[in-house]
């Protein structure tokens, strides 16, 4: 048996010998949880109004962008290696167009019923979502730049609510 204290302090993927581990979450109670992450990806303007106008080489960018980051949040467990396979019931994945910063914001807002969060799948339905949108417009613009990727808040389990001071 693991235990979570360990000689690194709070981080809970480490035993008291050091060893990495996948935190046992046996005796945690099922609740909702949500979690929401952004982030964003500035692009040169005429990249960004070929997103906007639909005219990218690839197709629709944002159309396709949003399913690669549905998936990708299902997929969380495959890519990082102490993430639980999680039975989601909720991926929401917005885009918002800035003109004016020349960008395009995401938005993953990720749900689950279970005995641990989702802040990790909102994280990388965000990642994957920009990864996305670089992919299919790096022909033109490979000066893309993906940036304040992060959880904006959590919701459910023992530590219960957490919002970021700013979002």
């Amino acid at each position: 048996m693991t235990t979570n204290s360990n000689p690194q302090g709070d981080l809970t993927h480490f035993d008291a010998t050091g060893q990495a581990h996948m935190v046992d979450v046996g005796a945690k109670n099922e609740t909702h949880r949500i979690a929401v992450a952004a982030g964003t990806v500035r692009m040169k303007p005429e990249t960004l109004a070929r997103v906007v106008s639909g005219t990218a080489k690839k197709g629709d960018v944002l159309g396709i962008a949003r399913i690669a980051a549905i998936m990708a949040a299902k997929k969380t467990s495959d890519l990082v290696p102490l993430c639980h396979p999680l039975a989601l019931t909720r991926v929401a994945v917005d885009f918002e167009i800035d003109e004016a910063a020349s960008s395009v914001h995401c938005r993953a807002q990720v749900e689950t019923v279970g005995k641990t969060g989702v802040e990790m799948e909102a994280l990388t339905a965000v990642q994957v979502g920009l990864l996305t949108i670089y992919d299919m417009c790096k022909a033109v613009d490979r000066g893309m730049m993906m940036t304040n990727i992060r959880v904006l808040e959590k919701h459910g389990g023992k530590s219960g609510d957490w919002s970021a001071e700013i979002q």
